[in-house]
């Protein structure tokens, strides 16, 4: 069963705040990297569940791409801003992709 949008849309922006901030905190990058790909795997799921897999393969991108943006954007504005933006970015393409 999907996730209600929102929900989804939350754990995804949670799951990139909160695989930085587990790798911040133990560093431990494959820890954070870890809760990262649990968050997303679980996300893919209710997305490909709730709006089809082309939606869901584009959200999971989306999650990918944000991961990927937020190490560049730091550089520029700093860790904690970054993955504020990119966490930000994608719950904002959650709401707008999901079908629910």
């Amino acid at each position: 069963m999907a996730l209600p949008k929102t929900a989804v849309s939350a754990l995804a922006a949670g799951g990139l705040v909160g695989g930085f901030a587990v790798a911040q905190q133990t560093g431990n990058r494959p820890l954070g990297g870890a809760v990262l790909a649990a968050v997303g795997a679980v996300c893919t799921t209710s997305w490909v569940q709730g709006s089809g897999p082309a939606r869901g393969v584009a959200l999971l991108a989306t999650y990918l791409g944000a991961f990927g943006a937020s190490h560049p954007l730091a550089k520029k504005i700093g860790a904690w801003p970054s993955v504020g933006a990119v966490a930000a970015g994608t719950a904002l393409a959650s709401q707008l992709i999901s079908k629910s």
